[in-house]
């Protein structure tokens, strides 16, 4: 037989296009429009409601950037409109869309006039059916239209001022387009999606296989029995031309995708949270909407940062939606408050996110989520897996690894084990998207892509418009129920994320293990893009460790007097886990977003420094002695860990003498040399007399790299941006200055076009060397790093994450190595050989790099470390980072792990002087540093009792003992959420407990006091 497959499907494209598609709306009637123009900012419904609107023309120019346009739509619908069979009438609204962004530019909300929401219009959503207006034949309601404009342009990565409403511009970004009341034929409408479905599979299907050739053969006969002058008429006769291969059943072998709804929602990106709050609200009524007329629909809905927002905004939905809930089809998954970044965030943060998220769950709806879901977040860290069980969930999903440029996951349902061997039940969906429409081609990819046939049978497929929202259609769940049971296609059930987990359990029994960080290779640059908001970041989770401590100290020290600050605090905190956003917090967002993250973070700051001030004020008392607030967890100048006391000064001083141009800094303890240039040439500790710099080379050098990534620019660093460096050697001045008993050179450069003021300082009994390096940042498109070459051979660098750190070769022997040519970490990064080490930390920088040579000279191995400081992408934000910034570093030679924890707090923890009356003594102490405590709060749950996390942090197995310094009645260990559970090597005392822990394990503990405290 003659093939003439091309000739039959280019037959069917155009069939489809010039007569099946214009037939499933046989008839339309254009509306009357009013409108008014939001001056600013949106407004409330019922307040837009009561504006004066102008008559408004249909094909107008509308919309400037981020403005507001509500339309009032007003008709009649013709008597004999929806009465015959199959047709219904609907109201059709095209803002002026575009069809293949969804998400990405304008977008609409109908209103009652009673000001309720009936659902949103999108690019591919566009309709309303005409009974969900309640007037009869009668249309009258509102569109809330967000003039929201494409920043993305085509994903060009060109740089746009549409990401900052001061340049955005006045132009009209839209036109209207039809706005009618339109009649739907139901029955063209279900052809036209057995059609999509069939020629989807079609043209999956090998050429070689009878059943792509009998698809084929009944789409032409569906073309020859059908008259395109009378579709309507005849489109009955076309489905049951396609019934007999659309009834075929799967494959016994076939495999099987449960299909759950899903509209990831970026709560910041290339909008700001203003306007995530109206895209949530947008969804989540399409959302209800399609339930009411699919009752097997479910809708999978992370975020109780999002749903918080529906709570406050749109009370009237978040009552629908509970309903929704109570009913089983929308289902809250993740636990967490936002779809947080994972690297970046610190271990109580990171905590938090589950702490508020899970509990907000619960609270309003009485639900706990199971499994954590975090289908877009730019990598994950070795820490989740205990963090995860720790908050009582039990399985773990991303998406995002797909993206990996180099290597691929060599599974897609495994066990993740973390730094401590907690296990983890994790699926990575083969389908490669979280934004699944349910087509052919997506299902076909999930199938061939799974990598555990043979063990595996099922995965799971998210579906929905996502990223700017929109979520699932009525067409998406149409080719659901086609390809429930279809020959040549894999079998699609709709469900929620626990019933996939849960069957998914069961069908795959000794999973493989992945152990250790899931690095995504890709989006280097998050860990360096935005500067300001990464500070922010750090300096609020530090300030927020300080306050919960002092308050809880003064709760329990003034007894109650003092009233813990309980709803504040939770308000901070969501503030913080906010901003952790995985595109807030990485830098990857527009101009607007930085810009309220940045107010956000000196919101929050003020709002601590006077909490704090409150705390320490109640606990000292009133007097005019001088205490050190020693919010760390080991000792500082002399004040016990969690204590208030006087100080002790360090004795001796600092000797400091000019070296030629250079200077020499000796307190005794270490000794640096700075050289003309402002670099370090030498470091040595006294203790092991070694020095730490290699032979020739430098520390503190700074580095500027051209930085062109081929796209992503605000996520990216790719590799070859190494092959272009300027070494910033020279000083435009050198200077010695004492400040009390601390000697600090200030050296003045030019990095490229910024200037550069560094202190380097060194103070009296420090083991380490200060660096703070203050930047005029004026470049574009560069990255500027901070290096040392170290005379150690390291084979492995041990960098900070949460609860504990993650160790990563140095070399790069295979793919995996290779492709972690920038790394993240937290408060510090170690590097050693047996028996020495040196200790780098920073006050708010998370890129680095970490790498090794051979000498000539001497065969020794020089191993470099460099901090990323500071970036200059052009997209999204044109004018990201340029501006002034201020880091800081401190250097600590000879230094173990042990050392490398107490200089990343000593580096975050700026000294803070306070004036009292009395010492406050430490609430808890613990006798074994290597157990270092990282929070004490008093409980969420309002009672009074004293919580406690703390953790392991050298990496080893750590027996000591936790005392409590106040009268409790009550210890015992709880999760994350505060309920009691066992943990392993905890034994509870009337005064404390005894502890071994393995090495990382986190352990919370509750102390159950044996009176009340006053909360606030």
């Amino acid at each position: 037989m003659h093939d003439d497959r091309r000739i039959t499907e280019v037959r069917l494209h155009r069939f489809v296009r010039e007569r099946i598609d214009p037939a499933v709306y046989s008839r339309s009637l254009p509306l009357t429009l009013s409108s008014w123009d939001v001056p600013d900012e949106p407004v409330p419904a019922l307040e837009a409601m009561r504006q004066h609107f102008r008559p408004q023309e249909q094909g107008a120019l509308w919309g400037k950037p981020w403005g507001t346009k509500w339309l009032r739509l007003q008709g009649e619908v013709p008597e004999s409109w929806g009465t015959e069979p199959d047709t219904t009438v609907e109201v059709l609204v095209d803002l002026g869309f575009t069809i293949e962004v969804p998400g990405f530019q304008c977008e609409g909300i109908a209103w009652r006039p009673d000001g309720s929401i009936i659902k949103a219009v999108s690019p591919r959503n566009q309709y309303i059916p005409l009974k969900l207006l309640g007037g009869g034949m009668a249309v009258d309601f509102y569109v809330e239209a967000a003039a929201n404009p494409d920043v993305a342009q085509g994903w060009t990565f060109a740089p746009t001022p549409y990401g900052d409403k001061t340049t955005a511009g006045e132009a009209p970004q839209y036109r209207l387009g039809s706005i009618a009341i339109a009649e739907l034929n139901q029955t063209v409408w279900e052809l036209r999606q057995d059609i999509w479905t069939l020629g989807g599979l079609m043209v999956e299907l090998p050429v070689e296989l009878p059943r792509r050739h009998e698809i084929l053969r009944a789409l032409e006969r569906m073309m020859d029995l059908m008259d395109p002058d009378d579709v309507a008429g005849t489109a009955a006769a076309g489905r049951e031309a396609l019934a007999e291969v659309l009834g075929r059943p799967a494959y016994a072998s076939a495999h099987q995708l449960v299909a759950t709804g899903h509209a990831h929602i970026d709560s910041a990106w290339l909008w700001p949270v203003r306007e995530t709050i109206r895209k949530c609200a947008r969804t989540f009524s399409n959302v209800v909407a399609l339930m009411d007329e699919n009752p097997h629909f479910v809708f999978s809905c992370s975020s109780a940062q999002q749903l918080a927002w529906i709570k406050e905004s749109y009370p009237e939905l978040f009552s629908r939606i509970r309903e929704k809930i109570r009913g089983g089809q929308f289902v809250p998954v993740g636990g967490m408050w936002v779809e947080s970044d994972t690297n970046m965030p610190g271990g109580e943060a990171m905590a938090r996110q589950f702490v508020e998220g899970k509990g907000f769950f619960l609270a309003e709806f009485g639900i706990e989520c199971r499994e954590a879901w975090l289908p877009d977040s730019f990598g994950y860290s070795a820490a989740l897996p205990q963090i995860v069980k720790s908050a009582g969930s039990r399985w773990f999903l991303t998406q995002k690894i797909s993206w990996n440029q180099t290597n691929k996951m060599p599974h897609h349902t495994f066990n993740w084990e973390g730094i401590d061997g907690t296990r983890i039940f994790t699926h990575f969906p083969p389908v490669d998207t979280y934004n699944s429409e349910l087509s052919a081609r997506e299902l076909a990819h999930a199938e061939r892509n799974y990598r555990d046939h043979g063990r595996g049978t099922v995965s799971l497929v998210p579906f929905g418009y996502g990223d700017g929202g929109g979520g699932p259609t009525r067409e998406m769940l149409a080719a659901a129920s086609r390809t429930a049971d279809l020959e040549g296609s894999p079998k699609v059930r709709i469900g929620s994320a626990e019933s996939f987990f849960t069957q998914a359990e069961a069908d795959y029994p000794g999973l493989p293990v992945w152990v250790g960080e899931m690095y995504l290779e890709l989006h280097r640059g998050t860990y360096t893009s935005q500067a300001k908001t990464k500070k922010g970041n750090r300096r609020s989770e530090h300030l927020l460790r300080e306050a919960e401590l002092w308050c809880t100290t003064a709760t329990v020290r003034t007894g109650g007097t003092f009233a813990y600050p309980a709803a504040e605090l939770k308000r901070l905190w969501r503030l913080v886990l906010l901003q952790q956003f995985h595109d807030i917090l990485p830098g990857s967002s527009i101009a607007w977003v930085h810009q309220d993250a940045e107010r956000n973070y000196q919101a929050i700051s003020d709002a601590l420094e006077a909490i704090i001030g409150q705390a320490a004020a109640a606990a000292l008392g009133g007097g005019d002695r001088t205490f050190l607030l020693n919010a760390a967890p080991h000792a500082r100048d002399g004040v016990p860990a969690l204590a208030a006391a006087e100080p002790v000064a360090h004795a001796g001083g600092v000797q400091a003498v000019a070296r030629g141009a250079g200077y020499i800094l000796d307190n005794g303890v270490i000794r640096a040399v700075v050289d003309a240039g402002g670099l370090i040439s030498s470091l040595v500790d006294h203790a092991s007399g070694r020095e730490a710099i290699a032979p020739g080379e430098r520390g503190n050098l700074l580095e500027l790299h051209r930085d062109t990534p081929n796209e992503w620019d605000a996520w990216d660093i790719d590799e070859f941006y190494r092959r272009n460096v300027t070494r910033v050697t020279q000083a435009a001045s050198l200077r010695l200055i004492r400040e009390g008993s601390d000697a600090v050179v200030i050296v003045e450069r030019l990095a490229g076009d910024s200037t550069v003021i560094q202190r380097i300082s060194l103070a009296a009994g420090s083991p380490s060397l200060s660096i703070t390096t203050s930047v005029d940042w004026q470049e574009r498109e560069k990255l500027l790093k901070l290096g040392f070459a170290l005379d150690v051979r390291a084979e492995r660098s041990a960098a900070e994450t949460q609860f504990g750190h993650v160790f990563r070769p140095t070399h790069t022997n295979t793919s995996w190595e290779t492709a972690k040519f920038e790394i993240c970490a937290h408060r510090w990064i170690h590097v050693a050989e047996p028996g020495y080490g040196v200790a780098i930390s920073n006050s708010s920088t998370y890129g680095h790099d970490v790498a090794r040579t051979i000498r000539d000279s001497d065969g020794g191995t020089t191993t470099t470390v460099r901090l990323s400081l500071l970036r200059a992408p052009k997209f999204p934000d044109p004018e990201a980072d340029r501006g002034l910034h201020e880091m800081t570093v401190s250097i600590r030679p000879g230094a173990g792990i042990a050392e490398a924890v107490e200089e990343g707090y000593r580096t975050n923890l700026a000294p803070r002087l306070v004036r009292g009356a009395s010492p406050v003594e430490p609430l808890f102490s613990v006798t074994n540093r290597a157990l270092v405590i990282e929070a004490v709060k008093l409980a969420e749950d309002g009672s009074g009792d004293v919580i406690v996390r703390l953790y392991e942090s050298l990496g080893q197995r750590s027996a000591g003992r936790l005392s409590v310094n106040f009268p409790v009645h009550g210890i015992g260990a709880v999760d994350l959420l505060e309920r009691p559970v066992d943990a392993p090597g905890v034994k509870a005392g009337p005064d404390g407990a005894e502890l071994v822990l393995r090495p990382f394990q986190l352990v919370t503990l509750r102390f159950t006091r044996s009176v009340s405290l006053a909360l606030n």
